[in-house]
């Protein structure tokens, strides 16, 4: 039996890589030389080169870099790396806990490791190249360091627990995992900017000013109730734009990128804001974080069923069955079931999207977020021609064409 389930994982890691690809292809099938009918009034030429020269170095890359990754974990499968490290985790210690935190370690710090001259590549020669990065040495250095510790402490805390958790309850383990994991998101989702944003950016209240009452005033329009409006430096690591909606309750607030406020006019800027709150006003963070949560419960019933089977661990070389042998046997098992499940994820999403869209639309000004939209793509250098089939399976987002041609609908 072990060995049928080693050929599944292997046939998963293939399938999985080639369907990649697969689709990776398709979106060069929409590459082009010249400005296409449906960009002009986007993209000008010139802009429109650059994107298509930024699309195909990062295509080029991204086939090296999933090459290798893939390869990667294809060996440590085939040639039973993860017994290998298994095995250096438990002459260490006999503890599971200690034994489980030691063997992830390893992977995750030797992962980071092997990618970091990919991420330097990316980050001080692409994004570099195209005029994005604004990273420096010492703050990419730093937010690797900052990164291992949060791992560690909250990533290895959590995984302390639930094996603490499973030794103490074994058959119901999972009801209490899920809900330590339940309560663990959703105080997540409540505070990470006030918790973990602030050890990587810092962020400011809004100033008053025209910018500020013009969102005061759109938000008491709609009845929105919004004390927190802040602006983040992300300007600290790239050119690149963004805006979010964070928090619950009291602790929602909305955080603008200071190269947003840079690029757009004040009625874009309030459109943008405008579509954030219309994901609130409809319930879309409460919708995703409540999905999350049964998802995950769903996760953790059936990995408690398989957690102590045999053939799971034999199946990556390990005799005994452990925790975290059966946590990795498990994930790439369970991964065409999360592949499936993201689709409908993503179908949700891009639905919201247009609710979003439609609110910020009818509450404000249809045409300032299609110009700020525009806007965005282009300082982004946005694949604005994705082939559909891509754009069906990864795209949490309808592509910006279909946006403007839903947004065509309210305009007066």
């Amino acid at each position: 039996m072990h060995e049928i389930l080693f050929w599944v994982i292997i046939g998963i890691i293939i399938l999985d890589f080639l369907f990649e690809k697969y689709l990776d292809y398709l979106n060069t099938t929409k590459w082009s030389d010249t400005l296409p009918d449906e960009l002009k009034g986007i993209y000008d030429e010139e802009k429109y080169k650059k994107q298509q020269a930024y699309q195909r170095e990062n295509h080029r890359f991204g086939i090296l870099t999933s090459c290798f990754s893939f390869a990667i974990t294809l060996s440590m499968f085939l040639f039973f790396g993860f017994a290998l490290v298994d095995g250096w985790a438990w002459s260490f210690t006999e503890n599971a806990i200690l034994a489980a935190l030691i063997f992830f370690g390893i992977l995750m710090f030797a992962s980071d490791i092997i990618n970091t001259p990919f991420s330097v590549y990316d980050t001080f020669k692409i994004e570099e190249k195209y005029g994005f990065n604004k990273t420096t040495p010492k703050t990419f250095v730093l937010d690797k360091l900052k990164g291992w510790l949060i791992g560690a402490v909250i990533g290895g805390g959590l995984l302390a627990l639930l094996i603490f958790i499973y030794q103490k309850t074994q058959n119901i383990f999972w009801i209490y995992a899920w809900i330590v994991i339940s309560a663990f998101s959703i105080f997540m989702a409540m505070f990470y900017s006030n918790l973990i944003v602030p050890l990587f950016n810092k962020q400011t209240p809004l100033e008053d000013g025209e910018l500020r009452t013009a969102i005061n005033n759109f938000s008491e329009k709609v009845g929105f109730k919004l004390d927190n409006i802040f602006v983040i430096n992300g300007s600290k690591r790239s050119t690149k734009a963004n805006a979010y909606f964070t928090g619950l309750g009291k602790k929602q607030r909305i955080v603008l990128y200071d190269t947003l406020i840079n690029d757009l006019e004040i009625d874009e800027l309030v459109a943008v804001l405008a579509h954030e709150i219309g994901h609130n006003k409809k319930k879309h963070v409460v919708q995703g974080l409540l999905i999350g949560l049964v998802q995950t419960g769903i996760v953790l019933f059936i990995f408690s069923l398989l957690i102590n089977n045999p053939h799971l661990s034999q199946a990556l070389g390990v005799e005994k069955p452990n925790f975290h042998i059966g946590l990795v046997a498990f994930g790439i098992l369970y991964s065409p079931v999360s592949f499936i499940l993201g689709i409908f994820m993503n179908m949700l999403s891009r639905k919201n999207e247009y609710q979003a869209d439609r609110f910020a639309a009818e509450n404000y000004n249809p045409k300032s977020l299609a110009s700020a939209l525009k806007k965005l793509s282009v300082t982004n250098l946005s694949n604005l021609t994705p082939h559909k089939k891509y754009v069906f399976f990864h795209y949490s987002h309808p592509t910006l064409l279909q946006r403007l041609e839903h947004l065509k609908s309210f305009e007066k």
